[in-house]
């Protein structure tokens, strides 16, 4: 038995004695009409007589605020002794359920429905059930007593699963003899860390490598066909366990699983727990070469979260519990350096070519150097502010700024490598910096929570700098430019060119849009409505403003390859002649520009060395 086996049964054992000393939850999930869009739930929790407060999750893990889906909750009543009790909730909370626990009471029972969303909405609270489908996030129809962790309360979950559906899950479970999942206790933190995929096309691929636990992608989906992943693509993602392995250092799970769900049908976005990912694409990311690589950071990135997130986290969002508010100022690390990471380890294990990479990162890279809100804020509110921002419209980007810490963050990260290879000589660069972060407790599940000067200290011991004045100057400045050295330290810079790269190029035909922001400085989404304008650019100059849609262009009906092509004419006309229609109300606009059209692309730097390309090389150890 190797040591990482011996760790975790001593791990099983002491758990088995933490909880023999305190009570268990019931917890029962009827799922049956899931396709229906509603859950049943009841739950048999243990208590004293007197008042007593339930708490319905507000702040959610991964979310970054108080998203906790609580508007889909229905149907709440309690019993106890066989009697019907009263509730209310409070006037100034309301995540949180106060009632009056009969004298001689030792356990109430609770019963509610989940409304499965079915509209517009993120995470959680996103479309997350079709037919043929459905994903549980066990936040959504749990209560706990007030003043308690998420350590400190044992659940017993037992789940009805629709007839042959399959299903995966980072919890362990078995069926009983009336066909349901019993599923192992576990405490409140790990029940919510673990979500559950289900449906009837189902499938579970076995990406396990050697001298590593397991891993798994569970694929639900609409149909048969979206199921085909092809030996190709499996030996893909078994390398990205390789290469995540080699990077860190270390695992922090027992095994890790993949919930992939594939749909056009419901909310798409990924979620990171412990042990396994909520990530959910288009129905055919393994049918169609385009959509599997314009999406292939996807796995990557929730993966990374793993260890930092989840394992390593911001002491900020470290709270134990889901009542207590989060601080997010750490974001730029949780997911800036998430996304730096995933995006390397895409490219690492072949999901991506490195001319993927760098499409991708050109048009990262000129959003980031077009967002005219840097003039008003800084990056670091953008982290500060996420739980406001997340919610946020779509529209007008580049002035509102909205949750850049993502990839502006990777550009952070990007130059970090380039500074600690340089003054190292090439003998260093941020993947010592992540082993020394993120590599030590092989094994060990558990919240190791970090700060700010945590940070910089792990920076410190791997390449003496000012990191602290690095972090902040770029964290805190408010004016023109993204931060772009990181590009230029690793021998590229960022250029535009007439034609579209193929990230851009994929982007677009996927979602019908245009991107036009460089040229004449507008933006439209695919019915052709303006979703943002450059200020100062040709388009608002010309009068054109967010929410108009394009009628005709140059007298000719709207649509995005023929806008793109009256673009090009541009160069020879120098103007561009838009019908727009604002609400009820139309106009003709006159864009007074020559330029042609100017797509983002990376352009190696003459004289300098091409260090990206050993950045995103696959390690060997």
């Amino acid at each position: 038995m190797n040591k990482r086996s011996i760790f975790f049964g001593a791990t099983l054992l002491a758990f088995a004695a933490l909880a023999a000393a305190r009570p268990t939850v019931q917890l029962r999930v009827d799922a049956r009409a899931a396709s229906s869009k509603i859950l049943h739930a009841s739950m048999t929790i243990p208590v004293s007589s007197g008042p007593l407060t339930l708490i319905y999750p507000k702040y959610i893990p991964g979310e970054h605020g108080p998203t906790g889906p609580i508007q889909g909750v229905t149907g709440l009543t309690f019993q106890s002794q066989g009697k019907r009790l009263a509730w209310q909730r409070d006037p100034l909370d309301m995540f949180r359920i106060r009632l009056e626990v009969p004298q001689g009471a030792t356990q109430i029972t609770a019963n509610l429905d989940f409304l499965t969303p079915v509209g517009s909405g993120a995470f959680t609270a996103g479309v997350s059930a079709t037919p043929n489908l459905f994903v549980l996030n066990w936040n959504q129809l749990v209560l706990y007593p007030a003043d308690m962790q998420g350590d400190e309360v044992e659940v017993q979950p037992t789940l009805i699963l629709p007839d042959g559906w399959g299903y995966g899950t980072a919890l362990l479970g078995t069926k009983n003899a009336r066909g349901e999942i019993d599923f192992a206790p576990v405490t409140l933190e790990t029940l919510i860390d673990s979500p559950l995929a289900a449906g009837k096309y189902f499938r579970e691929v076995d990406i396990s490598v050697a001298h590593a636990p397991k891993h798994f992608i569970d694929v639900v989906s609409d149909s048969e066909a979206a199921l085909a992943i092809n030996e190709k693509d499996i030996e893909r993602h078994k390398n990205l366990v390789t290469q995540a392995g080699h990077l860190f250092g270390a695992r922090h799970y027992a095994r890790y699983h993949f919930l992939l769900t594939l749909s056009d049908n419901t909310a798409h976005f990924g979620l990171e727990h412990h042990q396994s990912s909520d990530d959910r694409t288009n129905e055919n990311f393994f049918t169609d070469a385009d959509s599997r690589v314009l999406h292939a950071g996807l796995l990557p990135h929730e993966f990374v979260h793993s260890w930092n997130g989840k394992y390593r986290r911001p002491a900020g969002l470290a709270t134990g519990d889901y009542d207590t508010p989060m601080q997010t100022r750490m974001l730029w690390v949780y997911e800036g350096l998430t996304t730096f990471l995933g995006d390397v380890l895409t490219a690492r294990s072949g999901l991506w070519s490195e001319k993927n990479y760098r499409d991708y990162l050109a048009v990262q890279a000129a959003q980031l150097d077009h967002r005219t809100g840097r003039r008003w804020r800084a990056l670091q509110d953008t982290a500060t502010a996420a739980q406001i921002l997340y919610g946020e419209p779509a529209d007008r980007q580049s002035w509102r700024r909205r949750v850049d810490f993502y990839r502006e963050g990777e550009l952070i990260w990007l130059e970090a490598d380039g500074l600690i290879r340089k003054l190292s000589r090439g003998k260093r660069s941020m993947d010592n910096f992540v082993k020394r972060f993120y590599g030590m407790e092989d094994g060990v599940v558990r919240v190791n929570p970090y700060t700010f000067d945590d940070v910089v200290q792990a920076l410190q011991e791997t390449q003496k700098y000012d990191w602290a004045t690095f972090l902040r100057t770029r964290l805190d400045r408010v004016g023109n430019g993204a931060p772009l050295q990181g590009l230029a330290a690793h021998g590229w810079s960022l250029a535009y060119q007439n034609k579209r790269n193929g990230y851009q190029k994929r982007l677009e035909n996927e979602r019908g849009s245009v991107d036009a922001m460089y040229s004449v400085g507008l933006s439209l989404n695919k019915s052709g409505t303006v979703m943002d304008v450059l200020l100062e650019s040709p388009a608002a100059t010309a009068g054109i403003a967010a929410g108009m849609k394009v009628i005709a262009t140059n007298g000719r009906a709207y649509d995005a390859k023929r806008f793109r092509a009256a673009i090009a004419d541009t160069s020879k006309s120098g103007k561009l002649e838009l019908l727009m229609r604002n609400q009820g109300f139309y106009s003709t606009h006159d864009i007074v520009y020559n330029g042609g059209p100017r797509y983002p692309v990376l352009q190696r730097k003459k004289k300098t060395k091409d260090t990206l390309s050993g950045l995103l090389a696959p390690r060997r150890r």
